[in-house]
């Protein structure tokens, strides 16, 4: 079976990939928008090709002799209007398949009404509504989920952050609001088993677990992980104020956490029984089982993607941002390792950040972290996917991962808020690690912001370098 998959550097389309790839009858092709985000582990197996659902020309290519298209991806993260923008998305890919003869269209959404809906949840079901718009051309196979409880999820990043850091959690009315939690295992094995059901027309199929408020994940979260908590629902918690509460005690920014909260306000439930119907074998775990599997990959270390993964989150897209040839500020930094295995040097490289730290002046990069967020950035909330091992998109603290040669080179960008674009360069040469801060100013304010921080650097800098020769020692 010819297999196209979009989104596939997305939190869901990464597992969805390898769940796939498991199948020796699929041919997969995935369709990203930055191909350098596909590890290289992959690239034997799977046929890669650049483009995105805005061009027309790029998805006619993508599209060409496949039988099954999957459709992950959204516009939330657009500076732009997403909603238009996911209109425009789903139209060209609708029109795409049925001139490609493709039989069928899986896609991904939320569970909802359009009556009740936020506004991110309404283009969801717009983009739903469109993608199974022509039954007589191409065949939809809409699937509905509410919140998705798997390691780096969103959601779930959320409960766990409230529930560890917070023994009285002091929250809106919404928390009685009902929803359907289902894991992300769950939601993967609907997905790939989609590709071969047999159905022959269009279907809207909701999925989830029992029913089930914000409440009662929260304490059950709290019980699965030997915590007692206690909740305090008040009524004058506003959205806006929820908001940044949820931005400053869990990794998600501003605009992600509005969107959640927003989405929170309503019911979220299953409104037909298609999931049993076409797929009795799928019996969804039980919330407190999907959140315990959540939280032991974690502690094994085996975290697939992040909520932050996705190439059409502004805090997540990595295209173009490896320009450092448009620096015209640097710090550098060269310290030799003498007789250290350059390996060793480069495995101490990538475990920076995240609970290991800054080394000595972690607690300047905590402040700053903390500035970040007051100001709607993502701060060092969001650590690190894997305590030891980095991937290109993957997110650092405040920084995220644009190019890494193994053993040589990791280039990370900055993602705070700066006036400027800023980079941060190791580079393994011999028996020397050179260190390069690489800055960009926007305007006159980002000259004055470089020199007023330059103080912080001559520390800060240099004791990175050295502490990544001390911890390889």
């Amino acid at each position: 079976m010819n297999i196209l998959l979009t989104g596939a550097t997305g939190y869901i389309g990464r597992r969805l990939k390898e769940r796939l790839l498991e199948d020796d009858n699929v041919r997969l092709r995935l369709f990203v928008r930055n191909a350098k985000k596909v590890r290289d582990k992959f690239r034997d197996q799977v046929e890669i090709l650049e483009g995105n659902t805005l061009d027309r020309e790029s998805l006619r290519d993508a599209l060409k002799d496949i039988e099954v298209a999957y459709y992950l991806v959204h516009s939330m993260g657009a500076k732009t209007d997403f909603e238009k923008l996911d209109r425009s998305s789903a139209q060209n890919f609708l029109d795409a398949c049925a001139e490609n003869r493709v039989k069928r269209i899986i896609y991904l959404g939320g569970l909802g009404t359009k009556e009740t809906a936020s506004k991110h949840l309404r283009s969801r079901l717009e983009t739903g509504e469109i993608l199974s718009s022509r039954p007589d051309r191409v065949q939809t196979l809409w699937f509905r989920a509410g919140v998705i409880i798997g390691s780096g999820s969103a959601s779930f990043e959320i409960i766990r952050n409230l529930v560890q850091k917070l023994p009285i959690l002091i929250t809106p009315k919404w928390v009685h609001t009902k929803t359907q939690p289902i894991g992300v295992e769950d939601v993967l094995e609907y997905l790939s088993r989609a590709r071969d059901v047999a159905a022959k027309e269009s279907l809207i199929i909701d999925i989830g677990s029992d029913q089930m408020s914000f409440k009662k994940m929260l304490l059950r979260a709290a019980e699965t992980m030997d915590l007692k908590r206690k909740l305090i629902p008040v009524p004058v918690l506003t959205p806006w104020l929820s908001s940044y509460w949820l931005m400053l005690m869990t990794p998600v920014p501003f605009p992600v956490a509005r969107s959640l909260i927003h989405g929170l306000k309503s019911e979220t439930i299953a409104q037909n029984e298609n999931a049993k119907k076409y797929f009795p074998r799928i019996h969804p775990l039980p919330y407190e089982e999907a959140f315990a599997n959540a939280v032991e990959e974690i502690v094994a270390k085996q975290v697939i993607s992040r909520w932050c993964d996705s190439s059409s989150e502004e805090q997540c897209d990595i295209t173009g941002k490896d320009r450092i040839e448009s620096a015209i500020l640097r710090e550098k930094c060269q310290v030799d390792f003498n007789d250290i295995p350059a390996e060793k040097i480069f495995d101490s490289v990538k475990s920076i950040g995240g609970e290991a730290g800054w080394f000595r002046y972690d607690w300047l990069w905590r402040l700053r972290g903390l500035t970040d967020q007051i100001l709607g950035g993502p701060g060092l909330s969001r650590g690190r996917r894997d305590p030891d091992e980095l991937r290109i998109g993957d997110s650092l603290d405040f920084w995220k991962v644009v190019d890494i040669k193994p053993n040589k080179r990791l280039l990370l960008v900055n993602q705070m808020k700066v006036p400027g674009t800023a980079w941060l360069e190791f580079v393994v040469e011999g028996s020397t690690l050179l260190q390069t801060a690489h800055f960009y100013p926007k305007g006159l304010w980002g000259r004055l912001y470089w020199y007023l921080t330059k103080p912080l650097h001559k520390l800060v800098f240099p004791d990175i370098a050295k502490g990544i020769i001390r911890k390889a020692s």
